[in-house]
């Protein structure tokens, strides 16, 4: 069992930055992909960047590569997200996922394959 808990999230104007954190409890976080995905108003949860279990594989979607970093801390259990550039078409809540791979790299970029969820921290960009 793993509990997760994002903060970080607020206002900003466009062009800015921002950076989420995701903190885990429970054992074995390093049996973990770690991921964050968002979710817009009246739209899915989407996919925006998973790293494996010792920071040495990232993947992003397109559409934020080049401004987004992910980011893990083994030593504290936690994920970071560093967001830069940022847009208004980037307001959404964003949620820390956890998918266990047992050190196998798969990099998921599907929600169903997340077992573990944050309650989610609002991002708003405004222009």
């Amino acid at each position: 069992q793993v509990q997760l808990v994002e903060s970080g999230g607020g206002l900003v104007q466009a062009g800015g930055s921002l950076k989420l954190s995701c903190a885990a409890s429970g054992r074995m976080f390093t049996s973990y992909e770690m991921a964050w995905f968002r979710q817009a108003p009246g739209k899915e949860r989407d996919f925006v960047a998973v790293i494996n279990w010792n920071g040495g594989s990232r993947r992003y979607a397109d559409s934020v590569k080049g401004r987004f970093t992910i980011s893990r801390d083994n030593s504290k259990n936690t994920v970071d997200l560093e967001m830069n550039g940022l847009k208004p078409e980037n307001t959404a809540v964003y949620y820390c996922a956890a998918d266990w791979t047992g050190f196998a790299l798969t990099l998921s970029t599907s929600r169903l394959e997340y077992d573990y969820w944050g309650q989610g921290a609002q991002v708003t960009v405004s222009s």
